[in-house]
């Protein structure tokens, strides 16, 4: 997904037709799965990872002839992976710390606070996107997601809530949540003069 990789710098005329769609699918869609995926996990070296294996479980779900739907079915199925793996990558990462800890003692973490920007943006907007960074990492998991899912990812209720397993008047609510939370939280920087609109 790297611009700088070799096979995505190759000139698009020498592709196959598949291999360019598969391509242009992927700048297409290749953010806002790694948006979802910061979102639910703790650093954006694990994000990168965690979208990488979902894609290759994709192609291997395709090369099979396992995969259920067409293209259109490649995002939701591409979203509910990349939150399993992340679950388990944190389960993972967890049972690890607590050996860790039962071993060598007490470790600090840093990486949780660490700052990962999820909108590359070259805007002068630079305090609102802060503003919604630190917004949507203060949310409760449950209705961050349905925010990323929806505005980033453009999934529609059904979709989300197939996904996250829950009811769409479900994934309906925690969005308008989120969203009133965030709208709170530029209100009161506006108020407080941390925001500059």
């Amino acid at each position: 997904m790297d611009p700088n990789d070799k096979v995505s710098s190759a000139p698009v005329a020498s592709l196959s037709p598949s291999t360019a769609a598969w391509q242009q699918w992927i700048a297409e869609h290749g953010p806002r799965l790694v948006l979802f995926a910061r979102q639910q996990s703790r650093s954006s070296e694990d994000a990168e990872d965690i979208v990488q294996d979902a894609l290759v479980k994709l192609v291997e779900k395709l090369d099979a002839g396992e995969f259920v739907g067409g293209q259109e079915a490649w995002l939701p199925y591409l979203f509910t992976t990349i939150r399993r793996l992340s679950i388990d990558l944190g389960r993972r990462d967890d049972r690890r710390r607590r050996r860790e800890d039962v071993v060598g003692g007490e470790a600090e973490i840093d990486q949780r606070e660490a700052f990962h920007p999820w909108f590359e943006s070259e805007s002068s907007d630079d305090e609102t996107r802060q503003l919604l960074e630190a917004g949507l990492k203060e949310l409760p998991t449950k209705f961050a997601e349905v925010v990323v899912m929806k505005v980033w990812g453009e999934r529609t209720f059904a979709e989300i809530g197939e996904a996250l397993e829950i009811s769409p008047n479900t994934a309906a609510s925690r969005y308008r949540y989120g969203l009133e939370a965030l709208k709170k939280k530029l209100s009161s920087a506006r108020r407080k003069g941390d925001l500059s609109i």
